[in-house]
């Protein structure tokens, strides 16, 4: 197991994230997987005196200061945002030093310097005005990892784990994008992520079907019968313990849950209603098949909390906890 901290970045300065890591760092325990959070540390500290938080700080200039500063300061690996950063009034001058975090966060990771990247949310309107040229992190974690990344979007907690096989599309182009060879791709790397990184060692895919009730054999649409079964019946010829396509409105009630491990759904609103209506506070996000853990709250900016002390810190948790629990099974498994 890697004693690498955790490397979090802030996501929209002027939104919740540095709130969350002040007060994910306040609340911490003995055994909390230490982390460091890529920031100003001046920006930080003026943060916390707005929330009331006594949290101390440890300006760090390399991760490997990280872990013994953990127990009795907040480390804050230096990081300069070029415009102040007022609560809930995104800048996008600030835009092309968010990305920087990011980037720096991978790179730490990928030198071994890390165990894994935690990304708090990013505002990705005020980035598309800064230049940012991808639909959001998954997309831009999977241009820094290389051509031959395919990034996956799983959706954790407890209760359920959901992968959208086209996520930031309008769903009018949904049925054009969905291919056999993409639903696939995303099964085969899902699979692998779930027994490498989850322990599952036969993990159990539900397929949803696109339409409603499968499309009832065709009379409702031909997607599930030419274009998802094909898929299903390639994954069960490869020992892939998967079942589909299955009727979306009673794939997600807690008997069908059981009968399960992970569901593939054709779009993104299709599983991201039903896990973040499950457990809107203790989903995580994490990007699979890339060469490194990534996990991220399963939530947005909430930009009119910033600064309030109202912002919950318990999808943050989760998504450090699983970043830890996922970069040691990894690290394990070497």
């Amino acid at each position: 197991m890697s004693d690498a901290p955790l490397a979090v970045t802030p996501g929209e300065p002027a939104g919740v994230g540095v709130d969350l890591a002040l007060g994910l760092w306040a609340a911490r325990a003995p055994d909390s997987p230490p982390f460091f959070l890529i920031d100003d540390p001046e920006r930080v500290a003026a943060r916390a005196r707005l929330l009331g938080i006594p949290a101390a700080l440890t300006p760090i200039d390399d991760p490997s200061e990280a872990v013994p500063a953990f127990p009795t300061a907040l480390p804050v690996l230096r990081h300069g945002f070029p415009a102040e950063s007022i609560p809930g009034r995104p800048d996008p001058v600030n835009g092309p030093a968010t990305v920087e975090a990011i980037t720096r966060a991978v790179d730490l990771v990928r030198a071994g310097r890390a165990a894994a990247v935690v990304t708090n949310p990013i505002q990705k309107e005020t980035l598309y005005q800064a230049g940012f040229s991808h639909p959001g992190h998954t997309e831009y974690l999977a241009a820094l990892s290389g051509p031959e990344v395919v990034p996956v979007m799983l959706l954790a907690s407890p209760e359920l784990k959901v992968v959208p096989v086209t996520i930031h599309i309008p769903l009018a182009e949904v049925p054009r994008a969905l291919t056999t060879e993409k639903i696939l791709t995303t099964a085969r790397i899902t699979a692998d992520a779930m027994r490498r990184d989850f322990g599952i060692a036969a993990p159990r895919l539900a397929l949803a079907g696109l339409n409603p009730h499968a499309g009832e054999g065709g009379a409702l649409g031909r997607e599930d019968g030419a274009v998802i079964a094909p898929a299903v019946a390639a994954l069960r010829a490869e020992g892939i313990d998967a079942r589909g396509p299955l009727p979306a409105d009673t794939l997600f009630h807690e008997e069908a849950r059981a009968t399960y491990d992970v569901v593939l759904g054709m779009y993104h609103d299709q599983v991201l209603v039903p896990i973040k209506t499950l457990d809107f506070w203790g989903g995580v996000n994490v990007t699979l098949g890339l060469p490194f853990v990534r996990t991220s709250p399963d939530h947005g900016t909430a930009l009119t909390l910033a600064g309030t002390g109202k912002a919950r810190i318990d999808s943050l948790r989760a998504a450090v906890a699983m970043a830890r629990s996922m970069a040691a099974r990894r690290a394990a498994a070497r």
